[in-house]
């Protein structure tokens, strides 16, 4: 695809899980360690991959439920949570890496002096850490998570925050992600969008749906700086 849409951009920002790291292994762990401490048997890591993408609150009620919409009675949800959380916390770096060609891509990023931030719908207390002991979180200017502001994605709000840190316009903006909340944040800021299709989200079906097509889809991480480059 050519390259001439997004020669205006000015920043670009970028999803998390799926996106800049493959962290379902560690996601899926502390799950089932919930899950084994309430007396339920465990769940297969794709339906757990299935779940993800909402934030942990709404990841802790799916996976009680082993249901993608129903929730959890209140109670066994904020033991869950609780139970949750304190694993994840020990563990979120046990098997959670960076996709290939990530740091080499951020840090060509950065010579094009284009500002990079993160949004992602994980708990900012979460996604920090991970990025500091992952080697790049001091490649980001901002780092925004799902409980930062008072909507996550897929509002405009996080992304037009970040919009207005930095003194850009949105549509000099570029959002990077491999989900339907990503694409769905962009198009509802007016700001451009890139698919990732070796993230979690289904990029092939959602860029056969006109309302979810992202503006390009790249196969390795790497092509984003080929998109980018004056």
């Amino acid at each position: 695809m050519s390259n001439n849409i997004f020669q205006s951009i000015q920043a670009v920002a970028f999803d998390l899980d799926g996106t800049l790291v493959d962290s379902i292994g560690d996601l899926a762990a502390s799950a089932n360690a919930m899950r084994c401490a309430l007396n339920m048997p465990p769940l297969s890591q794709d339906v757990l991959l299935s779940f993800v993408g909402d934030g942990m609150a709404r990841l802790v009620h799916r996976a009680l439920t082993n249901n993608h919409e129903e929730l959890a009675e209140q109670s066994l949800w904020e033991k869950g949570f609780e139970l949750y959380v304190r694993h994840y916390a020990e563990h979120s770096t046990d098997n959670t890496r960076l996709y290939r060609h990530v740091a080499d891509t951020l840090a060509l990023l950065k010579t094009l002096n284009l500002p990079l931030a993160v949004i992602t719908n994980k708990s900012q207390i979460f996604a920090q850490p991970i990025l500091e002991k992952l080697g790049v979180a001091k490649e980001f200017s901002i780092i925004i998570g799902g409980d930062t502001l008072p909507e996550k994605k897929p509002s405009a709000s996080p992304i037009l925050h970040v919009c207005e840190l930095l003194k850009i316009e949105p549509i000099n903006m570029l959002m990077v992600g491999d989900s339907i909340n990503d694409i769905l944040a962009a198009r509802n800021a007016k700001s451009k969008v890139v698919g990732v299709s070796f993230g979690y989200g289904n990029m092939e079906k959602l860029s056969n749906n006109p309302e979810t097509r992202p503006d390009a889809v790249i196969q390795d991480f790497g092509q984003l700086y080929d998109l980018l480059k004056k």
